[in-house]
């Protein structure tokens, strides 16, 4: 890495593991940034917040030297990213939400596929079924995430976005935003997307993207990075 070398950090989805940015991460270095996917811890004693949370990104990033980085969210990540942003400004660059939700509420079916999907209880194929459910739009392959849940981390991460009210991290704005969500999620509904945009049209651009559910990165990978690299080479 060399210096001045743009950092990207990227914050995963709930109870799901950095390695779901591999390809994007890839791309991200194709072009010359220098991408930091962080894993959440494994457990957390007590009961943090989404303050708490971003505290521990910024420990991370301290410890990587980052003094400020273009920031990327996706799903249970896109509402960390914007803790973060509110707690530390800054220390954003730019801030990237993929899969925008928090706003509009699930479906109590959805909701419970969401749930299903941390129980290790379940035969394979009833997990399957629910993964496809909640994160894949029709016709894309749930198997890529039939790996990967941690119950204990999407426990303490649920349990920070209770503790924590929606309008500290909702409205959180960096000098540049992009958004992009996919318009088959049941989860982070497009209308959430397009509030947020709507609110902030004065920083945020909104790029929406077809036949994807809220997984997105494993079900349209390409037109996910062409849609962040153009927008981080325009912010350089």
């Amino acid at each position: 890495m060399t210096a001045g070398t743009p950092h990207v950090v990227l914050l995963p989805s709930l109870g799901r593991p950095a390695s779901d940015f591999d390809a994007l991460c890839a791309s991200l270095r194709a072009a010359g940034f220098a991408p930091h996917a962080l894993d959440p811890l494994p457990s957390w004693d007590g009961e943090p917040t989404m303050h708490d949370l971003a505290a521990e990104v910024r420990r991370t990033m301290d410890e990587h030297a980052i003094d400020s980085a273009h920031i990327i969210g996706h799903a249970f990540g896109n509402r960390l990213a914007r803790m973060f942003t509110a707690d530390h400004p800054d220390r954003v660059a730019t801030l990237t939400l993929l899969a925008a939700g928090g706003y509009v509420p699930i479906a109590p079916v959805i909701d419970h596929s969401l749930l299903s999907c941390f129980d290790e209880s379940l035969a394979r194929s009833e997990h399957l079924e629910h993964v496809r459910r909640a994160f894949f739009a029709d016709g894309n392959d749930p198997s890529v995430w039939s790996g990967g849940w941690m119950p204990t981390v999407a426990r303490y991460q649920r349990g920070a976005v209770v503790r924590t009210d929606r309008a500290e991290w909702w409205d959180a704005v960096a000098p540049r935003v992009l958004v992009v969500q996919a318009l088959d999620d049941v989860i982070a509904v497009p209308e959430n997307g397009r509030r947020y945009v709507a609110d902030h049209a004065d920083c945020a651009t909104l790029v929406e993207i077809s036949q994807a559910g809220h997984a997105m990165l494993p079900e349209r990978p390409d037109e996910i990075a062409a849609a962040v690299l153009e927008f981080l080479q325009r912010s350089l």
